[in-house]
């Protein structure tokens, strides 16, 4: 399979350098879309095979699955293509897809997959299960350090400032819809959460600016008819304070999946 990226940020440049040392059997870097070619092509030049440099229709099309690792504002760039010619669309802006679920039923036609990473979070799989039967409730709490969520737009908005917190401070509550409104850099993870479980409306989402932590931390919380949960995961920073380290891994394990000859979890 040949794997296209787009964008080449702390992530995207991850999962292509692992892919192009060949630690995903059956799966090549092939191309990436990227803003800045001069720079793609200092960041790739100790690559063993060197990547085309394509616009984001181009790549849909030289691609058998598309990594997206861009800006939000677009993330239906991204989508579109890939999904019209039929290949596997990867997204990490996630938090995008309930605004664009129009996607969804197009792949249905066109035979394309969207397939979500777990990213910087944990028991998807274990809520997907749950959510088989009858899910009474599902909660997400994220604590970041307060400058991971600095400059996020409803923060700005409502003048809310985390310079200089002393102690924690819930600067949000609400549903994961509105909480990938007013944080669409920081909580994807609320996003794909919903759509393994209750949806978006129904996920409940806290957001803590806390200066008690060093790590972004996500609880969930699940209440069902088979099973409750309460999962805790400590993400460990990458090179953006907004990502934890663990979502690039994330996304190298759900292309092992595409080829692997055995598949461990539902």
């Amino acid at each position: 399979m040949k794997l296209g990226v787009a964008g080449l940020g702390a992530i995207g440049l991850a999962v292509a350098r692992a892919v192009d040392e060949g630690r995903i059997p059956g799966i090549t870097f092939a191309a990436a879309s990227v803003r800045d070619q001069a720079k793609a092509r200092q960041a790739t030049k100790s690559f063993r095979a060197q990547p085309e440099l394509l616009d984001l229709p181009a790549l849909a099309k030289a691609c058998d699955v598309i990594v997206e690792c861009l800006p939000s504002a677009h993330f239906r760039a991204a989508a579109e293509p890939t999904i019209d010619n039929g290949r596997i669309f990867m997204p990490l802006s996630v938090g995008m897809l309930i605004n664009h679920m129009d996607l969804v039923d197009r792949a249905r036609e066109t035979g394309a997959r969207i397939v979500v990473p777990t990213g910087a979070l944990l028991g998807l799989d274990a809520v997907r299960a749950t959510a088989e039967g009858e899910i009474a409730s599902v909660k997400i709490v994220t604590r970041k350090p307060p400058g991971g969520l600095a400059g996020a737009p409803l923060l700005v908005q409502r003048g809310i400032s985390v310079d200089g917190l002393e102690k924690p401070l819930l600067v949000f509550e609400g549903s994961a819809r509105e909480a990938i409104a007013g944080f669409p850099a920081n909580v994807n993870v609320a996003v794909a959460l919903s759509l393994a479980g209750v949806g978006p409306d129904k996920t409940r989402c806290e957001i803590w600016a806390d200066p008690g932590v060093t790590r972004n931390t996500h609880t969930i919380l699940v209440k069902s008819d088979s099973s409750d949960l309460t999962m805790t995961i400590e993400n460990i920073p990458s090179e953006n304070p907004r990502t934890g380290k663990i979502t690039a891994l994330s996304v190298l394990a759900a292309l092992r999946r595409l080829t692997a000859p055995l598949v461990v979890g539902s």
